[in-house]
């Protein structure tokens, strides 16, 4: 199995809902996004995936992200703006374009993280 790995950033607001704490409060994080690919297969180039033609799938949906109110996109008025499912909506949006994404992980800062597998 061979896996490729890359990352971009976005900056974004957001409060939690149904949470008693600090980020119940309106509040921004500069984000940090990896998103992996995995191939049993390498292609004829021997890459499992280019690292540009992920990068640039991967920013195109951080796009609708950037510079944003979370809570305001349509994604996130029924599902909370947690790191997981933050995750979870980027890893879903790639799995449209890049049926061989594995994972993703959201950085909320330099020390926690959330990651969506997929089902």
């Amino acid at each position: 199995m061979y896996s490729v790995k890359v990352e971009a950033n976005f900056s974004s607001a957001h409060n939690l809902r149904n949470y008693k704490g600090k980020c119940e409060s309106l509040h921004g994080h500069n984000w940090k996004v990896e998103a992996v690919v995995s191939k049993d297969r390498l292609d004829k180039a021997g890459m499992a995936m280019d690292f540009e033609e992920l990068k640039g799938e991967l920013k195109k949906v951080l796009r609708k992200l950037d510079h944003s109110y979370l809570n305001r996109i349509a994604y996130f008025k029924k599902a909370n703006p947690t790191s997981e499912n933050i995750a979870r909506y980027i890893y879903d949006v790639l799995k449209i374009r890049i049926k061989d994404i594995a994972r993703v992980t959201v950085w909320e800062s330099d020390n926690s993280c959330a990651t969506y597998y997929g089902e």
